[in-house]
């Protein structure tokens, strides 16, 4: 039996007969107000409002080639040190008249695979990506697509398309730099499974010049998992002097575990994160990270791929944001 009380979709025909304009009229007043007057835009907004007329984007979009979406794919949305990027893509792409579609990957390249797949099926305007597309499938995809793609929080020389982000390997490295600067030489490091956290821990090893003790621990870190780490690294060397962690929530866990120990935090040992999370600077002691502006990633990525969708071309494709050791407390 069909439900005679369905209610019925409200149509642009509606508004029309509402704001008392023709079809064409009221079509131009939502969608190109430049050649209609105000008198009659405020009018046609006033039957949009009393009809609760929604406008059929899609169908827009058909005409215009432009769904006036944005795909972004991040590991985890809990993540802190992401969070400022996705702000940022969110306003600077509303200001264009651009929605930001969020997608989460979990760490999983088999899933980043599939999502990729489903979002170019609904042809966004432009794809943002955590981290760098690593799948040929995808890669090769998004190129016959002719979306254009911004991969960011890393950096390559051989991006899909654009891409803005900062050296993991260097930042290792300088961390490594840092510790051995303060003569420590027992050295840890309690880090996540994802490949961009093993590069980091490369870029360490690699300036130590030998490996050193190691936890792991799965992505995404938290409190409860720093303090298992750091209970792992005491057990392989009680001596540690100090320790690198892949996040600050790795850093905080290693410290509350630590502290609970009796440690004294920096002269038993010392601690630095990675992120500079809204936490970081606050906490007793404060901690020593590895400041990365997700916030400018985020602008840059945005401006960029608007760029692209302007048809505009894009002074440099591949922009190194750089990072910084901020010190403080723990070490």
């Amino acid at each position: 039996m069909t439900d005679s009380t369905a209610p019925k979709s409200v149509t642009l025909h509606d508004v029309a007969r509402e704001a008392g304009v023709s079809l064409i009229t009221a079509s131009r007043a939502l969608s190109n107000p430049g050649v209609v007057s105000e008198k009659t835009i405020a009018r046609v907004q006033r039957a949009v409002e009393v009809t609760g007329y929604i406008p059929n984007l899609l169908a827009g979009g058909l005409k215009s080639r432009r769904s006036l979406t944005v795909a972004a794919l991040v590991p985890n949305i809990a993540v802190a040190q992401f969070l400022p990027t996705i702000k940022a893509l969110t306003d600077v792409l509303d200001a264009a008249g651009y929605q930001l579609i969020l997608g989460q990957t979990g760490y999983d390249h088999a899933r980043e695979e599939a999502l990729l797949g489903t979002m170019i099926s609904r042809r966004p305007d432009g794809i943002i990506v955590t981290g760098l597309i690593h799948s040929q499938v995808s890669r090769d995809r998004l190129r016959r697509a002719g979306i254009p793609v911004v991969e960011t929080w890393d950096l390559t020389d051989r991006p899909v398309d654009m891409a803005v982000g900062f050296s993991h390997v260097k930042v290792g490295s300088a961390i490594a730099g840092f510790f051995l600067g303060k003569g420590w030489r027992r050295l840890g490091i309690a880090t996540g499974d994802d490949q961009r956290a093993a590069v980091r821990r490369e870029g360490f090893l690699s300036t130590v010049g030998h490996d050193v003790p190691t936890a792991f621990v799965p992505a995404p870190s938290s409190l409860a998992l720093g303090r298992q780490a750091l209970s792992e690294l005491l057990a392989k060397d009680p001596g540690i002097e100090a320790i690198y962690c892949s996040s600050d929530q790795l850093a905080q866990g290693v410290i509350v575990e630590a502290q609970a120990r009796g440690l004294r935090i920096p002269q038993d040992l010392a601690v630095c994160g990675f992120g500079d999370a809204d936490f970081a600077a606050h906490m007793e002691p404060a901690l020593t990270t590895v400041q990365v502006d997700g916030a400018h990633i985020g602008k840059l990525a945005a401006r960029m791929l608007l760029d692209r969708c302007r048809g505009e071309a894009v002074a440099q494709p591949v922009v190194d944001v750089g990072f910084r050791i901020v010190e403080r407390g723990s070490t």
